[in-house]
């Protein structure tokens, strides 16, 4: 095992972030900090980096390093985007950084950024076809990919702090400082000649601070009841309602916003004045928000290298196993519930009749129904609930996410109203919370097959006979423990399908 550091130097943000190297290609953040140094701010009238934001961000990068080497960090890598890329005296800079505070810092090219944060995404979402619009401070990236492949990218010379600093006219009201800007980008999107390639079936993800910053605020506003940025998705009539709100406020009224970030207040307007004008261009129903974007790149490359020719195959199931593989759960008891639960779900088609999208959901409520007992064995199954339901797990949306986590809460003799889980029904309808009812019942009955942990038990047959569902088993040695754990779910088995359970 060992530790990387990523030090990200955007033009308005400098972000710090420490993972664990896990065995088989998987990581997991274990640190982070981030300053407002605004590095961009003034560029705008010679395009050289001031002197006070260099030295602010030497004291930053300092404190980075004092971090990430209390932590004992293996490798640690530096780079700088847009304001560095941009920045007459580049040069200058990174040769400071490097006497000052021993860093070697690398220079992105647009293609290698853009490129790092397709990367993120792309591995954390599981999205056939995508574009991806990283608004930053200082450009905005956009990034077209069909069938999960890399088509399109441009990256455009500006972000939310130039742009505020170049429309900062005293003169005029926030909503005429918005429409300038929106006119401004609208002619620069114009010499985009890609956009005509982009179908109806593509999804708008956003990517980057002012983005997540988004997100937040219509969590805040809607009272959602969980707070995680990642997949989390925006309508675009809900969108107007924030944008509306957010352009007419002078910056002290702004701040008053629930959500929205004191390190953003200045420039959060611009950022979404940007995404209104890609919007009239390109007329999406949405946007998702993802939680992955450069710096997530940087962790996939290194963890699997195999990343920067060709994405994650399975997205969610990376995601299952690098918890799987955190937790230093027992993997093989892992695969074989959800086998047995794949096997109960399709041999019980008939009676919950669910969708093919459900299939993921069983896969995450089986492989990860013991995640609790990392914690606590007593009561893990409630334990479970809770980590999965703040996984943050890449590769499948936030209500199915509940779904499972309720499923997994539910393998056990816990009851549901004993998992404290009030307030996520109300992300659900009655039919999506009988559904984790029944999931859970499944999973319950596939860990009783495994209840030795030796796989004894290899298939499951059922018939569905008028009141009663017969179910045979098939074992390659004695499965007495298990079919008697079983029967301790025949009772759960009746109110969740309505029919008796036999076991053979």
């Amino acid at each position: 095992m060992e530790k990387i550091a990523i030090i990200d130097i955007g033009s308005n943000m400098t972000r710090l972030v420490i993972a664990k190297i896990l065995d088989g290609g998987y990581f997991v953040v274990i640190d982070e900090l981030k300053e407002p140094v605004r590095l961009a701010q003034d560029m705008e009238i010679d395009g050289f980096l001031r002197p006070l934001r260099v030295q602010q961000m030497i004291k930053t990068l300092n404190t980075f390093k004092k971090l990430y080497e209390s932590h004992g960090v293996n490798k640690m890598f530096a780079y700088g985007t847009a304001a560095v890329r941009r920045a007459k005296n580049q040069k200058n800079f990174v040769d400071e950084v490097l006497s000052q505070c021993g860093i070697k810092l690398t220079v992105l090219s647009q293609h290698e950024e853009a490129s790092l944060v397709y990367t993120g995404v792309i591995n954390s979402m599981d999205v056939p076809k995508g574009l991806i619009v990283d608004i930053g401070g200082g450009s905005v990236k956009i990034i077209y990919y069909n069938r999960r492949t890399l088509i399109a990218q441009d990256t455009l010379p500006f972000g939310a702090v130039t742009l505020t600093e170049k429309f900062q006219n005293k003169s005029k009201d926030p909503a005429e400082r918005v429409q300038m800007i929106e006119e401004y980008v609208a002619e620069e999107v114009k010499k985009l000649g890609w956009f005509d390639m982009i179908d109806e079936d593509t999804k708008l993800i956003g990517a980057g601070g002012s983005m997540r910053n988004l997100g937040k605020i219509s969590r805040k506003f809607k009272r959602y009841p969980l707070d995680m940025a990642h997949n989390y998705t925006v309508s675009f009539k809900e969108f107007d309602t924030i944008y509306q709100k957010v352009k007419v406020l002078e910056i002290d009224k702004a701040a008053r916003i629930k959500g929205l970030s004191s390190a953003r207040v200045d420039i959060f307007p611009a950022a979404l004045a940007i995404l209104n004008t890609l919007n009239k261009t390109l007329n999406f129903d949405e946007i998702r928000i993802s939680g992955a974007g450069f710096r997530e790149g940087v962790m996939f490359r290194y963890s699997v290298p195999s990343t920067a020719e060709k994405p994650i195959s399975d997205v969610l199931g990376h995601s299952i196993y690098t918890m799987l593989s955190h937790f230093n759960m027992n993997v093989p008891h892992s695969e074989h519930v959800f086998d047995l639960s794949l096997q109960l779900y399709r041999q019980l088609k008939v009676l919950h009749k669910l969708p093919r999208n459900y299939i993921k959901i069983l896969r995450v409520a089986a492989q990860l129904h013991d995640i609790g007992s990392s914690f606590k064995f007593y009561d893990h199954p409630r334990h479970s609930f809770y980590l999965i339901l703040h996984s943050n797990l890449y590769g499948i949306p936030q209500k199915d996410l509940v779904i499972a986590a309720i499923a997994a809460g539910l393998h056990a003799k816990t009851p549901l109203e004993g998992m404290e889980v009030e307030q996520y029904l109300t992300m659900l309808n009655a039919e999506e919370i009988d559904a984790a009812k029944k999931l859970g019942v499944i999973v319950r009955i596939a860990e009783c097959f495994d209840r030795s942990m030796g796989r004894v038990i290899k298939g499951i047959s059922c018939d569905v006979l008028g009141d009663s569902v017969i179910l045979k088993t098939e074992c390659d040695s004695d499965c007495t423990l298990e079919i008697k754990d079983a029967m301790s779910a025949v009772l759960d088995f009746r109110r969740a399908f309505r029919k008796n359970l036999e076991i053979l």
